[in-house]
This record gives C-alpha cells, sequence and structure tokens, in this order.
C-alpha cells in the first residue's frame, strides 16, 4: 500500500525553510509576519534567507542532540538536491543573525492551551488544570557575560540557565516559559540572549 500526501513548500531560496508536519502550524505567512514585525527580514536576499533561519532554529528545538550540519541534513534531506549546503559557520551566523527577538515573537503567537472542553485529563470541575515543569541543568557557554548574568555553577564550571514552563494537563501544550538563573537572589532579567 502507498500512502500519499500534498504538501506546500516554498520554492526558491526559501525550499529549506520548510519543517515536514510543523509548516501547517507554522505557516510560512505567519513566520513572515513575526519576522517583519521584530525587524530581523535580511536585507539582501542570499542562500540562507530570515524565514529559513526561523524554521531552522525550530528544527534544532526537535534535535538537540545533534550539530547544525545534521539538523540541516535532517531539514533538507526529504526535498532532494538544488538545496544549499551551508558550512557549520553558515548556520551558526543564520542563528545568531535570526536572534531570539522573532522566536519569542513566534512563541507567544503559537503557545497556549490546546484542550477541548471534552478533552479527558485536562479539567478539574470548570477548572482548567495546568503544572509547572522546571529544569536547572541547562548549560550555556562559558562566557564573560554569561558569567556575570548566571554565576559559575560550582560542580560544572559552566554557567546554567533555570527553565520553567507552564504546561496544560492532558494534551502538554506549553502555555507559558521563562528562564533565568538558577539563583533566586538574581533578578531574571536577561541580557541580549544571543550570546546564550
Amino acid at each position: 500500500m502507498t500512502l500519499s500526501r500534498e504538501i506546500t513548500v516554498a520554492a526558491g531560496q526559501f525550499t529549506a525553510g520548510h519543517v515536514g508536519g510543523l509548516t501547517p502550524f507554522l505557516p510560512f505567512e505567519l513566520v513572515d509576519a513575526v519576522l517583519e514585525q521584530t525587524r530581523a527580514v535580511q536585507q539582501r536576499l542570499r542562500e540562507l534567507p530570515s524565514r529559513v533561519g526561523v524554521y531552522f532554529l525550530v528544527a534544532m528545538c526537535l534535535f538537540p542532540e545533534i550539530g547544525y550540519r545534521l539538523v540541516w541534513n535532517r531539514m533538507a534531506s526529504w526535498l532532494g538536491g538544488g538545496l544549499p549546503a551551508p558550512s557549520a559557520k553558515g548556520l551558526r551566523d543564520l542563528h545568531r543573525s535570526i536572534g531570539c527577538a522573532p522566536m519569542r515573537a513566534l512563541f507567544e503567537v503559537v503557545a497556549g492551551a490546546l484542550a477541548q472542553p471534552r478533552t479527558p485529563g485536562v479539567r478539574f470541575g470548570p477548572y482548567c488544570t495546568v503544572s509547572f515543569d522546571g529544569c536547572s541543568s541547562i548549560k550555556v557557554p562559558d562566557s564573560e557575560r554569561n558569567r556575570g548574568w548566571l554565576g559559575r555553577f560550582p560542580h560544572s564550571g559552566y554557567p546554567q540557565v533555570e527553565l520553567m514552563t507552564l504546561v496544560e494537563t492532558g494534551t502538554r501544550a506549553v502555555i507559558g516559559a521563562v528562564f533565568g538563573p538558577t539563583r533566586e537572589a538574581r533578578p531574571h532579567t536577561p541580557p541580549d540572549c544571543r550570546t546564550i
């Protein structure tokens, strides 16, 4: 048995800006609007436009254990040949040029509860149930800026970020997320997050 389906893919230099089953939830128009709103659209159209960079960063979150090149290969391999084959440095520069503002804006648009009124496991009487989930073992580069903001973690040597999320029970949809230093006494005002 053969199953087939039609997928709309951007053409030309935007072809690689597609992440399989996620594109219906992060359509091209939404990504372009977020880039425009945050003034992160590329100045000149090159092999790796800003839209492709946003989808690349989303793919980096899906495959955190592998490097830039392997994520790019997973993202672009099913599209066949004819796509650019950027170096790890080129992908790192793309990552840095996008910055965090478009990703934050995109998160704010798509984050939220997903449950329908009759979805099992998401309500207690009239109330929607949620849970907090925290992780304090995310290591970041040992730069002077990160050490100044986060301090040095005594056991690992690398500064660490604490991530706290609010998640809808039943669907596991992320409603909100914040990050900051693991010590409570420190302010939770991050520096320019491109350094992380």
